[in-house]
């Protein structure tokens, strides 16, 4: 198993602010939005160098989807700004007929995705918003890893010409990846080469299963972990060849298992290789308060589970052998 350690800690939310600027200083085009969270959105290092290039909307994220739309006919680059909650569920007319429909060239961010959201509870962790917005024709659906992946890949999605759903989070969590990544979209990324189980893993619980990774193989078992960034579109490639090596899929997501990365993997697997699966991700529920440490262990979310995962998907290859 590959060994990854960190040095440092940060909320992939900040890797999104800082990713902005870059992308901002980079291109003129580019503008920012915000619904009334500039300070949960780390937007303000923009605005500051920025003020004449954002637009303080309120909490009116419907009317800014449309304003949004709007710019990107005079050419503007629009970066969208609010919680992953309003951003999709709360808006998803607004971007299927104003946005995805035209393909227009708009950025939707979106903040405190899924259950690490914490003690805001239910109504405001979203676990719906990766299907709700891949089902959308045209749309390009992103959930990053760590701090320096959603920086890298803010500043990729700028010079992209397209619908995005960038997605990202609240919690502090370690920084593994490269700073001076180059982000590819559509192409997943090797975190460690295996050859008894594919794990793939996307946001969060990319961690997790490298930790996960170093569990399993103290017991012996060579986990290969492909860290899925982009789940549309999907790299159909990486996942064909990891799983023909080694014969069965734990899919990872802090997501619900309904709609996420396990069922685009499954699609794949369906039409061209159909092999033994396990999820791991919210099973078809709502979230509630707690810590997000607190959660994630309760709706089986951790290396953990993963690990238990893993050793079920390979008793089913064994007797499907």
């Amino acid at each position: 198993m590959k060994k990854y350690t960190y040095t440092d800690k940060k909320d992939t939310r900040s890797g999104f602010g800082a990713g902005l600027l870059e992308a901002g200083q980079k291109n003129d085009q580019v503008v920012a939005l915000c619904a009334d969270l500039v300070g949960s959105l780390k937007m303000n290092d923009f605005i500051k160098a920025f003020p004449e290039r954002f637009v303080q909307v309120g909490i009116a994220e419907a009317n800014m989807i449309g304003i949004a739309a709007g710019m990107t006919i005079g050419g503007k680059i629009p970066f969208t700004g609010t919680f992953a909650n309003f951003s999709t569920g709360r808006v998803y007319d607004q971007i299927r007929q104003s946005v995805a429909y035209s393909n227009k060239n708009v950025k939707i961010c979106a903040s405190h995705a899924g259950l690490t959201l914490g003690e805001d509870g239910a109504t405001h962790q979203i676990l719906e918003d990766i299907g709700l917005m891949k089902m959308l024709p045209g749309m390009t659906v992103i959930n990053t890893c760590d701090y320096n992946q959603t920086k890298a890949a803010t500043i990729a999605i700028a010079e992209y010409d397209g619908p995005v759903y960038l997605r990202f989070g609240r919690p502090v969590v370690p920084i593994f990846t490269d700073p001076d990544q180059k982000f590819e979209i559509g192409k997943a990324w090797m975190v460690n080469e295996g050859a008894d189980v594919s794990i793939f893993a996307t946001g969060h619980l990319v961690w997790q299963a490298i930790l996960a990774g170093e569990i399993l193989a103290e017991q012996g078992i060579d986990a290969e972990i492909i860290n899925i960034h982009t789940i549309k579109p999907l790299d159909a490639e990486a996942i064909l060849k990891s799983v023909a090596k080694t014969g069965c899929v734990v899919t990872a997501e802090e997501h619900n298992r309904l709609g996420g990365l396990g069922d685009s993997v499954a699609q794949v697997l369906a039409v061209h290789n159909p092999s033994p699966q396990e999820y791991v991700a919210v099973n078809d529920s709502f979230g509630e308060s707690g810590t997000p440490e607190q959660l994630m262990t309760k709706y089986g979310l951790d290396a953990e589970h993963i690990v238990a995962a893993v050793k079920k998907v390979i008793e089913r290859k064994n007797k499907k052998g």
